[in-house]
């Protein structure tokens, strides 16, 4: 039977996605946790347009413009037909096709009319930050596919993949969040996120500092060395909420270095795992927190203009001032 022809559509759409920092609350976040979490300038945007083909053309983008990957759908059924995945790192075209193909098909479950047409399309995301950096390729790709599909995000996330969907929140928040994860009442196996706009602007951002550590973090496997210890952890997130209320109110350097003390502290004897100043940057004047899953991706790190020099005089040359970073 030949569909109708009311679903071609026949306009260009854009629609983009903010990056994400984790600021408290890492790991404990899933468990109920409430965390400060910043949207960042950094984002991905998503751009679609109509072809007369059936088909869905792919192309994924970095932040210098560079096809790094490729791939090419016959609609409706999303049967693969070709990919190319341009890096030296581990992975395949192939897997990330599939990958991108179980986000489409679940968005597909969600609106049965997403992709249900006559016509095709040719997609093409950008990143605005080099994807290792960790800042949410993945998260700012479900949010603007959500956006495209006419869904929920966090829905979307959470059946395509797993994570607490503090990520899915400043994808479209232009302001501070704290975000909480509360038992649905209605559900009680289903978790719903609780999310509030906070002013979080600190009179001392020129002594707060971002640092890429070289390495992009694994955060599911984050997720499943903490879900060894999680029991453990729902005794502390009490602790963690206090410090994340504290964060907010700060109003020195000094006294910020006190709550990442001891909030690294906490989660280092959950996780079981050193924290990162004591492990990489013992002699370093200020202080410095984990942000997100331990042992990648960005720090923070409380200092001065000697910062800079500190951090590239031990190899880590992106370290970007708090006010250039969060949006």
């Amino acid at each position: 039977m030949k569909k109708s022809t009311n679903n071609l559509v026949t306009e260009r759409s854009r629609s983009y996605s903010n990056g994400k920092l984790l600021l408290t609350g890492e790991y404990v976040v899933l468990d109920g946790a409430t965390s400060l979490a910043v949207p960042t300038k950094f984002g991905q945007d998503l751009i679609v347009s109509p072809i007369k083909e059936q088909q869905l053309v792919w192309g994924s983008f970095t932040n210098t413009g560079e096809c790094w990957f490729e791939a090419s759908f016959d609609l409706p059924k999303l049967r693969l037909t070709s990919a190319t995945f341009n890096s030296n790192k581990e992975g395949s075209a192939e897997f990330i096709a599939e990958t991108l193909r179980d986000i489409l098909l679940e968005a597909k479950e969600l609106n049965p009319q997403f992709l249900n047409s006559d016509s095709g399309f040719v997609v093409k995301t950008n990143l605005t930050f080099p994807k290792d950096w960790g800042l949410g390729s993945s998260s700012t790709l479900i949010n603007n596919i959500a956006t495209w599909a006419n869904i929920n995000p966090f829905t979307l996330l959470w059946n395509a993949f797993s994570g607490s969907g503090y990520d899915i929140a400043c994808a479209s928040h232009n302001s501070p969040i704290l975000y909480q994860l509360e038992n649905n009442l209605s559900s009680p196996l289903e978790m719903i996120p609780k999310i509030e706009e906070v002013k979080f602007n600190p009179n001392f951002t020129d002594e707060l500092f971002f640092v890429y550590l070289n390495q992009k973090q694994n955060s599911r496997e984050g997720i499943a060395q903490y879900k060894q210890h999680k029991e453990e952890a729902k005794t502390l997130i009490s602790e963690i909420n206090n410090l994340t209320q504290e964060f907010l109110k700060v109003d020195s350097s000094k006294s910020l270095n006190k709550i990442i003390v001891e909030h690294e502290r906490i989660i280092s004897s959950i996780i079981k795992q050193g924290p990162v100043k004591k492990q990489l940057f013992s002699d370093y004047f200020g202080e410095i927190k984990s942000l997100g899953a331990w042992g990648g991706d960005f720090i923070l790190a409380t200092g001065s203009e000697d910062s800079i020099k500190y951090f590239n005089n031990k190899g880590y040359n992106t370290v970007i001032p708090y006010k250039e970073m969060v949006l």
